[in-house]
């Protein structure tokens, strides 16, 4: 089985990708909905990121809003919280590769926005890089509900530059022009990690 970390900066067209390997038939893990089910009710991550970032707690759940406030922009408290989160995403990111082997998977797909920053980029077979001209980045981004320049901007701040990124990419995908497009690119990438064995 080959694993492929799946990664690009916000607004690039990561989610529209691995929705292509998914309907490819490859098995994908979602980080950011990973990081849901930890911040929701009973989930593993309340209890520790509530002790760490008191008044985040709210019927029992994360409160993600209130949290990103405490957060952004403060990379202590950044750190903190990725302390606490990293390992819990880690295990289940393993548990998934685990299930994917079992299941005879030739090709098991970690979607993974923070995949150079986390240094998850060395522990796969194959990264994908999802990129687009930074016009449409911004354009994506700032249509979103709630999303300021402010708000986009220090999370870009946060990543890694796209351009550092392509450079560590096995395989773009260039979300720029449509979705069939990018179907394209992904066909071919899929075809090339196949040959790999």
């Amino acid at each position: 089985m080959r694993t492929v970390g799946l990664t690009g900066s916000i607004g690039m067209g990561k989610s529209t990708t691995a929705a292509l390997f998914r309907a490819a038939g490859d098995p994908v893990y979602d980080s950011d909905a990973a990081v849901h089910r930890l911040y929701a009710a009973g989930g593993a991550a309340v209890e520790p990121v509530g002790a760490a970032f008191p008044g985040t707690i709210f019927d029992g759940a994360i409160d993600r809003a209130v949290l990103r406030e405490m957060v952004l922009g403060d990379p202590h408290a950044m750190a903190r919280l990725e302390a606490i989160v990293h390992p819990l995403v880690r295990a289940e990111q393993d548990a998934f590769l685990a299930a994917a082997r079992e299941g005879r998977a030739r090709l098991a797909v970690l979607d993974v926005p923070l995949l150079f920053e986390t240094g998850r980029n060395r522990s796969v077979d194959a990264v994908v890089v999802v990129s687009a001209p930074a016009d449409v980045q911004r354009t994506r981004v700032l249509a979103r509900p709630g999303m300021t320049e402010a708000a986009f901007k220090a999370i870009l701040a946060k990543q890694t530059p796209d351009a550092e990124k392509r450079a560590g990419a096995h395989f773009v995908i260039d979300t720029g022009s449509c979705v069939e497009d990018a179907a394209r690119q992904v066909a071919a990438a899929r075809k090339a990690l196949m040959a790999l064995g």
